[in-house]
């Protein structure tokens, strides 16, 4: 990656979910940014330009889903993809109605197999 560092950033309340990722994709070249609640993910978001979010959906304050509709509320133009436990089909379809560009159980999905899924969204 030439340049400018891509800037991610990781809402998640699993800390160590959040730090696994925040940690892997750093290591791959990313400026990797964890927060743990829905507020923290949009003051981020309405204060500094990511490339990227990782948005869980269940996190306390504010919930994923309401992070997806004030980044459409707000035209900021980020793309999300959704990691969540969460893993009824009607929840999927509401995220990728909301804008979600990809979703992940994450009880399902090695770490590895998001960052990798990651770069090759970006590149």
């Amino acid at each position: 990656m030439a340049g400018e560092k891509y800037k991610i950033l990781i809402a998640e309340d699993e800390k160590p979910m959040a730090r696994a990722l925040e940690m892997k994709l750093n290591h791959e070249g990313f400026e990797a940014k964890a927060v743990f609640n829905g507020e923290l993910a949009l003051e981020s978001l309405l204060s500094e330009k990511f490339a990227l979010v990782l948005l869980d959906l269940m996190m306390p304050k504010v919930d994923g889903f309401k992070v997806l509709e004030t980044i459409n509320e707000a035209n900021l133009a980020v793309p999300v993809i959704v990691l969540s436990n969460l893993n009824q089909d009607e929840d999927e379809q509401k995220a990728k109605d909301l804008g979600a560009k990809a979703f992940f159980v994450k009880s399902n999905t090695p770490i590895a197999e998001i960052v990798n899924y990651v770069k090759k969204f970006l590149s």
